[in-house]
């Protein structure tokens, strides 16, 4: 499996500019630990669950587990080149980056589902939805993706590399050429039918999220796949830091994502990380929930 390259221990510029780079990932990795940790505790136990935040809460568990992962590869990285040594093991490293691989997979694969189902929604709104579809699309999406990165990992941690190019790059056609092109087809109509349709603003606020979470994904995690595909062939357009720092910014920026398109819709408003979410998530067949946000838009005071 290719591996990032790390720097020479020695005061040159391209070394500062990647332990620069290297801290920069550290502070956007912990941060978006915080807030998809705010994801997972809002959507978990303070908002009430349904189909979407099913979707909405494997979606930040695997952004969280591919940032604790990023962190610890990128402590082990600075403290290797900060010691003047070579001290974790190429197994280690490879082992790592493809547990990584594992929750960028997973973040594709749900992204591709909630813009699916959302599209179907809007087109065959009369068709019935199964009760516990959502869980059980997340469980044979989890299921898909272990069995993916098993098959990557049980060939790359051998010693032949043929085998792990070929696997590597099985994974990359499923995702580029199964995953992606219904993901943003399905993003794309959902946001046409936010703007040009009718629907209450919970409705429109949640299209919006979804239209922003692909388009991130497209901007920012993208990158990490074209690179290490490339990287098969012996081509470099990026290096690798950049890669990661970027895949690293969109495992971050849905939580920020929610907050402002919950709190920032018509007019900005000061309200709390729950309140945001409920304008987003919750259920709009909800009478409740509607007049209350309703009431809260117009008690909310503008920035």
């Amino acid at each position: 499996v290719p591996l990032p390259s790390f720097p020479s221990p020695s005061p040159t510029p391209e070394y500062v500019t990647e332990m620069a780079i290297d801290t920069v990932t550290l502070l956007i990795c912990l941060c978006g630990l915080v807030g998809n940790g705010a994801v997972l505790w809002l959507l978990g136990f303070r908002i009430r669950r349904n189909p979407i935040t099913i979707y909405i809460l494997n979606l930040a568990v695997a952004d969280f587990t591919f940032l604790l992962f990023m962190v610890a590869s990128t402590l082990l990285y600075m403290i290797d080149n900060f010691s003047c040594s070579t001290t974790l093991s190429l197994a280690y490293l490879r082992s790592l980056f493809l547990l990584s691989l594992f929750s960028y997979n997973m973040g594709l694969y749900l992204l591709t589902a909630i813009s699916i189902e959302r599209c179907v929604s809007i087109l065959c709104s009369s068709i019935h939805r199964p009760q516990h579809l959502s869980a059980v699309v997340c469980a044979l999406l989890w299921a898909l993706s272990i069995a993916v990165i098993a098959a990557v990992t049980s060939l790359c941690l051998s010693q032949e590399h043929e085998h792990c190019q070929i696997a590597l790059l099985s994974m990359y056609v499923l995702n580029f050429l199964i995953f992606a092109p219904p993901m943003v087809i399905s993003s794309t109509i959902v946001f046409i039918k936010a703007q040009c349709g009718s629907q209450q603003h919970q409705l429109k606020r949640l299209y919006i999220v979804i239209f922003l979470s692909v388009l991130f994904f497209l901007l920012f995690a993208l990158p990490l796949s074209i690179w290490n595909f490339l990287q098969q062939f012996g081509f470099s357009v990026l290096s690798s830091q950049v890669a990661f720092l970027l895949a690293c910014i969109n495992s971050s920026t849905n939580p920020f994502i929610y907050f402002l398109v919950g709190s920032c819709w018509r007019h900005c408003s000061l309200v709390s990380p729950q309140v945001a979410f409920r304008r987003v998530f919750e259920e709009p067949e909800d009478n409740t929930t509607c007049s209350n946000d309703t009431t809260m838009d117009t008690l909310a005071p503008a920035c």
